[in-house]
């Protein structure tokens, strides 16, 4: 996967459009800006109850790379709140209810950008279900609400950034990844929430950088 820049800023930009009908505009755009900037075309959220600005998040990011979005729930009430609560832009994402662990293994095997609520019950085990099901190289796994959740996570070699209630970033490694990967120097000047993040992603969060 490579690092689209304009992706980034375009989703991010769209996600403070749409953040008026969520709760945390900050973490979801934030959100929004990995999503699209790594070019995600498989974007699988799973939601510790309704879908709502994470999942805006993930539909802006969406416009710019032409990917899916699926959010995963776990009962139809948990559906029809997250319909509503998206209201005009439900029909941006696609939805299925179950257990996450066996959908993401099954179903969605494959997704390449995984959004995961910490809230969720047994988040441990989705987390690592989702690096399981995740095959493709450079795909990413994000926890959000990720604070106060116990130290697992550094079993995944796993960047926790102290954005909003705490975020969980996971790159599966490259097959073919060299030894020593080159840093990443994202650099967008829109405003300074955006640079602000950007140096987020460049100290915290290396990719691959396009020509």
């Amino acid at each position: 996967m490579t690092w689209s820049a304009e992706n980034a800023t375009k989703a991010y930009l769209c996600a403070l459009k749409m953040a008026k009908i969520g709760k945390e505009p900050d973490v979801a755009e934030f959100i929004s800006a990995i999503a699209a900037g790594n070019n995600a075309q498989l974007m699988v959220m799973i939601c510790a109850s309704i879908a709502g600005s994470t999942a805006l998040a993930l539909v802006a990011a969406a416009h710019q790379t032409g990917g899916r979005v699926v959010c995963i729930l776990s009962s139809l009430d948990e559906l029809h709140a997250s319909k509503k609560a998206l209201g005009p832009y439900a029909n941006c994402a696609e939805f299925a209810v179950g257990d996450a662990r066996t959908l993401l293994l099954d179903d969605y095997k494959g997704a390449d950008f995984v959004l995961i609520d910490c809230h969720i019950n047994e988040h441990k085990g989705v987390f690592f279900a989702a690096k399981k099901s995740a095959k493709h190289d450079g795909a990413l796994i994000v926890g959000y609400n990720a604070l106060h959740k116990g130290s697992w996570w550094s079993e995944l070699n796993t960047h926790f950034l102290p954005i909003g209630k705490g975020l969980l970033v996971t790159r599966i490694a490259a097959t073919n990844a060299a030894s020593s990967p080159k840093r990443s120097r994202w650099v967008v000047k829109v405003d300074k929430y955006v640079h602000r993040r950007g140096a987020y992603l460049q100290d915290h969060f290396p990719t691959k950088e396009t020509n």
